[in-house]
């Protein structure tokens, strides 16, 4: 599966940080981590934590796949509004939803500094406007249910969010404390090479054709003819998953995002803060660590992708129309535009977790806009698998649900 279209601002900005040669033996492992995009770079990590001797294989070069074309805003939020999500699974399950996606932007930070990134990780707030006026009263219902559970959040005005952000024609906000950005595509490559110091194998261009899933280890077989012997698997393959997995459990869908220069004079606070609205699908929008403004949106449902890429102009003129609603004098010269596929659950939760079709292996898959951070709760998840140990989301993360 094609997972992005044109080159990504990721990959042209970073280039081919790292390359890695590809299988050419029979090996033998405790854990094989099949994916090697930011989830398999990061469990990987802990799995090297944990001292499991593990390999890491990919059938492109490593973070090229969906990991080049995120657009890596790290948010609490989750796709699915909280009193949404209260509704459908329970107030407990919900809001621990959000505290983990709270709690893994802290602990990404720890990461970055534990392995000296330089990708740029920065802590930021996140401004949730309404961008029509009918959106107010659910807009103000969902700020009355974050603060009530716990949320560092206030409610801003349009005049407020004028005033702080020189954005125009917003309803009102919620602007929460909790955010953060990061080159995703590039901290993925430092894991990768933080780990293969301390013993990672990591072998790219090598695809697995197939898996023997025996009583106590599984035989994975690559398409080159050779086999890896591992005690489990962990399945970080992201939405490529809906092609190994007989039941629907993703719509896989297509975003867009657009790059330009930024005259920071007239985004104030941009440099501080996320920005996303209540459209549906919503528009979000950051600076990045090189000043330029990432705008993405424009949703649809992915069919191929060539129906994807001959859509780019058509959405870069839609995602631009928006801009142009809350910043009307602003002139946007696009340097780069791209889509990425990526994949989208009933709940907005990701699905981490066992599956009953694949003995001693485990998938952490996750969806939707917090990837990364529902990523970072799957490294406590695997890492209590592995130990036998159950994770207090796992009902709320699970195949079947």
């Amino acid at each position: 599966m094609n997972l992005k279209s044109n080159e990504p601002f990721w990959l042209i900005k970073n280039g081919l940080v790292s390359s890695y040669p590809s299988l050419k033996s029979d090996e033998i492992c405790d854990v094989l981590i099949i994916g090697g995009g930011i989830t398999g770079s990061l469990i990987a990590h802990q799995m090297m934590k944990d001292g499991y001797n593990t390999i890491l294989i990919d059938k492109r070069e490593v973070c090229n796949g969906s990991t080049s074309a995120t657009t890596s805003m790290l948010q609490y939020e989750i796709d699915t509004p909280l009193y949404k999500l209260i509704e459908m699974i329970g107030e407990k399950g919900a809001v621990e939803s959000y505290k983990a996606c709270s709690k893994a932007i802290d602990q990404l930070e720890k990461l970055t500094k534990e392995i000296k990134s330089r990708a740029g990780f920065r802590k930021k707030q996140s401004l949730y406007y309404a961008s029509k006026k009918k959106d107010m009263k659910w807009l103000e219902k969902e700020f009355e249910v974050r603060k009530k559970a716990g949320f560092e959040v206030s409610w801003l005005g349009s005049e407020d969010v004028e005033e702080r952000f020189g954005f125009q024609n917003t309803y009102g906000a919620i602007l929460s404390r909790q955010g953060a950005s990061i080159d995703a595509f590039k901290f993925a490559h430092e894991l990768l090479r933080f780990n293969v110091k301390k013993g990672l194998r990591v072998y790219d261009k090598t695809e697995m054709k197939s898996v023997k899933y025996l009583r106590d280890h599984n035989l994975a077989l690559t398409t080159e003819g050779f086999n890896i012997k591992a005690k489990k698997i962990i399945y970080c393959v992201g939405y490529e998953s809906s092609t190994m997995i007989k039941e629907h459990f993703v719509n896989l869908k297509v975003t867009y995002a657009v790059v330009s220069e930024i005259d920071q004079d007239q985004f104030k606070n941009i440099e501080n803060t996320l920005v996303w609205n209540t459209d549906n699908p919503y528009m979000y929008m950051r600076s990045t660590d090189d000043n330029r403004l990432l705008i993405g949106g424009g949703d649809e449902d992915f069919s191929n992708p060539e129906k994807r890429d001959s859509l780019l102009n058509k959405k870069e003129k839609e995602i631009l129309r928006i801009l142009k609603k809350i910043k009307p004098d602003y002139p946007f010269y696009s340097d780069f535009v791209w889509a990425g596929t990526f994949g989208e659950t009933k709940d907005g939760l990701p699905y981490i977790g066992t599956h009953e079709n694949f003995k001693n292996s485990y998938f952490v898959l996750g969806f939707g806009g917090n990837g990364i951070t529902f990523s970072v709760t799957g490294m406590e998840m695997a890492s209590a698998y592995l130990k036998n140990k159950k994770h207090h989301l796992t009902e709320y993360f699970k195949f079947g649900r």
